[in-house]
């Protein structure tokens, strides 16, 4: 099996798409793990206009893993400062627990480190504590700083009071 993980364009927002949505909203998203349905309702959690702003952006990139040319995951990095942010971590759900995050870790961790960052910068639902453990497993510590979690009716509406907890990784 040939895999590659390699940044995204425009063309590939449909696909971005459909995998984001699939691996965190919707009934699909339940197939796998790392799922957000119990928390929010509905079925988007990025469409077009979202994932182009994210493109457009010249301090980030989306990463995009494929196997045998399949999109199976992706990751968003955006540069700021000495740190690196790092969100939209999605893998198919048929395709979870195989190891494409942690190899899109490794991605998002080479990649800082070229960049000169110093950390990893990431928000998760604080509510999400199997997703928290996974990313301590990975080398994140809570920072005891907390977010609002930004509601937008286009991409779902909460079930209960929600809000991201930051962790960070050093580089």
């Amino acid at each position: 099996m040939k895999t590659t993980i390699l940044p995204a364009t425009a063309a590939d927002i449909p696909e971005l798409m459909a995998l984001v949505n699939s691996a965190y909203r919707g009934p699909q998203s339940r197939r796998g793990w790392t799922h957000e349905a119990d928390l929010i309702e509905g079925t988007l959690r990025a469409d077009e206009v979202y994932i182009q702003e994210m493109l457009a952006d010249a301090s980030a990139v989306i990463f995009l893993y494929r196997a045998d040319e399949k999109l199976l995951g992706c990751v968003y990095l955006q540069h700021r400062g000495d740190k690196l942010f790092l969100g939209m971590l999605s893998v198919s759900p048929e395709a979870q627990t195989g190891g494409i995050g942690k190899q899109l870790m490794q991605a998002a961790d080479d990649y800082g480190r070229k960049l000169g960052c110093t950390a990893i910068q990431i928000t998760v639902i604080s509510n999400r504590k199997e997703l928290v453990a996974w990313y301590e497993r990975r080398g994140f510590r809570s920072t005891g700083e907390t977010q609002p979690f930004a509601e937008h009716p286009r991409f779902g509406t909460p079930t209960r009071a929600i809000e991201f907890q930051v962790m960070e990784k050093e580089l």
